[in-house]
């Protein structure tokens, strides 16, 4: 029946719309959703259910860094990094960053266990790669950091097997005060093939972006790339695979300000019915053969 009320909401319905707001909160605005999420419920305790669940996977999606609180870096909140519940490794200090969620803040740090770390060998080539990383990230990104996670093989003690380092990097600038946040993150899957002596890379870049001033606009463009390069020392892969991430997030970029400046003589302007749904264009230069036009010109007595 139309004039029949709706049935309420219980807790467990209520729960999850919390937690897909809060999922899909723009970068940088998490805070902001909450608060007003917080009000809506109206429930403490529902709402602290729902943010629980929530923020830790909104963290590691959004690859947020928060600073070490002996101010010694940043550590990126990655599921590559993830030790515990809430617990990241930052692989540059090799230090665990105990991470309050909800908050988003590192509330305390303790030196990584041996287990936690790679061999001496996979060091070699993480720290390596790590100091190309840093290079770029310094001239591409102003507000960027990065982190290089060993994915897999990291017992291996010598040449003979294969590992897999993963590079990591994130990048905000957030401006809620001129109504735009925006986010890059990207993962480099590199995989050291020692037998075919090659090392293959597979890179996934995502951009966000919200601007709401008078408006809702956002932004979320997605871009996978694959390639590769020849195993070498340490310091020589470094070098060769800092440029092939450099070459491809850079052209990824270029592609992107190029799609958009397009955007008023492209794609606003199909999205526009270029004939109405007659199919034929208003013949503005005749307009007499029309009976309203004929009405209206004899009741006013136009053309006498």
């Amino acid at each position: 029946m139309a004039d029949e009320e709706e049935a309420e909401l219980n807790e467990t319905q209520k729960k999850e719309i919390a937690k897909w707001f809060l999922l899909n909160s723009p970068p940088g605005e998490i805070q902001y959703v909450a608060k007003d999420v917080k009000a809506i419920l109206d429930d403490d305790e529902l709402y602290q259910e729902a943010a629980s669940e929530s923020f830790p996977l909104y963290n590691k999606s959004h690859m947020i860094s928060l600073e070490l609180p002996d101010r010694s870096g940043d550590v990126i909140i990655t599921s590559f990094g993830e030790l515990g519940k809430n617990e990241f490794l930052d692989p540059r200090t090799a230090q665990v960053a105990i991470i309050d969620h909800v908050k988003q803040v590192c509330t305390e740090v303790r030196p990584a266990m041996d287990e936690d770390l790679p061999s001496p060998y996979i060091e070699e080539f993480r720290c390596a790669l790590d100091a190309e990383i840093l290079k770029y990230i310094s001239e591409a990104y102003p507000k960027g950091v990065c982190s290089v996670y060993c994915g897999s093989g990291k017992d291996v003690e010598g040449p003979g097997s294969d590992f897999e380092l993963v590079v990591v990097i994130s990048a905000a600038r957030h401006s809620p005060q001129n109504f735009c946040n925006g986010s890059w993150r990207s993962v480099w899957n590199i995989e050291f093939k020692d037998d075919m002596q090659l090392v293959e890379l597979s890179g996934k870049l995502q951009v966000g972006a919200h601007y709401f001033e008078e408006g809702n606009v956002q932004l979320d463009a997605k871009h996978e790339c694959k390639d590769s390069t020849i195993l070498q020392s340490a310091e020589d892969c470094a070098i060769s695979l800092a440029s092939i991430i450099r070459h491809h997030e850079t052209e990824y970029l270029a592609s992107l300000e190029a799609s958009y400046s397009n955007l008023p003589d492209t794609t606003f302007k199909d999205l526009r019915r270029k004939l109405p749904v007659t199919r034929t264009l208003f013949p503005w230069h005749n307009t007499m053969q029309f009976s309203l036009t004929r009405d209206i010109s004899k009741e006013l007595g136009i053309g006498k």
